[in-house]
């Protein structure tokens, strides 16, 4: 257990990688959250503890280009553990990276025991349950599949007019958060390295002109904030039968593109292409970023979100462990903005209960 005496305050954290995304995975040092859900807790932390977010995705602990994962008891019966997403853009009720490093931290670190070959995990985020299934060799976790929540076409072929761009036409998918789908190969773009800050500066300027009119309500979650993500697309190529690849990345709001293609990128894919009729049941895609890492999306079937048809898919990918550290905060340091954080930080914070312990 880390020790917090006087003014100073520390967490434990666990920081993973998954297709080039980095996520802080806090295991230890803030206090109990209010709420009876993972989402109520994550709408506290929304309205109230923002400033751990902060602190960990801004210098001198961070970068906006990570992410923050919160391990919180979990309130679903089924679920071994809960957690909170943290991102440049706010709070994701659902992340498929995220989910991966999650839950390779969780069976790694002991929180839930690990087991051999393959084994069944359930984390609840604010989304509701991510069913888990991870292939596990010599206390490592190789692979994770996990399915999240369904996606579906929120609305098609609508048009923005983006200063410096001209019209710019994209397609709505909600799939853990809402995705705005553009075709990247229009604008002249091949999605690769060499363009990361060409595609964050459209990906600013397109955002910004999409929020003033962008309005829409998941029937289950209500409200889900201003646009937060953009997703570039480019052709579909088959690899074999049922099997696809294609390039794609996801601009997160503001100024960031992803360095793994992203889960739930990749889901908002695979619903638009199975509204287009072009993937069907047990078919997969593979999508690719512009560091080449790839994520593989299986089709699992329909499924129905409110009045929308919807699809259920597997996100596969893996995530490595880069490290395991305590973080010191001094609630004295001018660089520390205490007035949403001090309060999540108390001196005698329990460690989360690992799982048999």
């Amino acid at each position: 257990m880390p020790e917090r005496t006087g003014r100073m305050r520390s967490l434990e954290l666990i920081d993973t990688q998954s297709g080039g995304d980095v996520s802080r995975i806090v295991i230890d040092g803030i206090g109990p959250l209010p709420g009876t859900s993972v989402l109520e807790k994550m709408r506290y932390l929304q309205d109230h503890g923002d400033g751990l977010r902060r602190l960990l995705l801004s210098e001198p602990y961070g970068d906006p280009a990570m992410s923050v994962d919160l391990i919180v008891e979990p309130s679903h019966p089924e679920a071994q553990a809960g957690y909170i997403i943290m991102e440049a853009m706010g709070y994701p009720l659902y992340s498929g990276s995220n989910t991966i490093c999650t839950a390779t931290a969780v069976l790694e670190s002991g929180i839930v025991p690990i087991q051999d070959g393959e084994q069944d995990l359930v984390l609840e985020s604010p989304a509701g349950l991510a069913r888990i299934k991870a292939f596990n060799r010599n206390g490592r976790v190789e692979s994770i599949t996990t399915q999240g929540e369904p996606a579906y076409v929120a609305a098609r072929d609508l048009s923005i007019t983006v200063p410096n761009y001209g019209v710019v036409r994209y397609d709505l998918v909600w799939s853990g958060a809402f995705f705005a789908l553009v075709d990247a190969t229009a604008l002249g773009f091949d999605i690769v390295a060499e363009e990361q800050i060409a595609l964050a500066a459209f990906g600013d300027a397109f955002v910004r002109a999409v929020r003033p009119e962008f309005r829409q309500i998941h029937p289950d979650l209500g409200d889900c904030g201003p646009l937060p993500f953009a997703h570039f697309t480019s052709p579909v190529h088959e690899i074999e039968p049922g099997g696809y690849e294609s390039r794609s990345a996801t601009y997160v709001h503001p100024g960031v593109i992803c360095r793994s293609p992203t889960g739930t990128g990749t889901s908002a894919r695979l619903a638009l292409m199975y509204e287009k009729g072009d993937i069907r049941d047990g078919e997969y895609l593979e999508t690719i970023s512009p560091r080449n890492s790839r994520f593989r999306g299986t089709v699992i079937g329909e499924a129905t979100v409110g009045s929308h048809r919807a699809l259920d898919s597997h996100i596969t990918g893996r995530a490595w462990t880069l490290a395991h550290s305590t973080v010191s905060v001094d609630l004295d340091d001018p660089l520390v903005d205490i007035s949403d954080l001090a309060h999540l930080l108390p001196s005698d914070a329990p460690h989360f209960k690992r799982s048999g312990a």
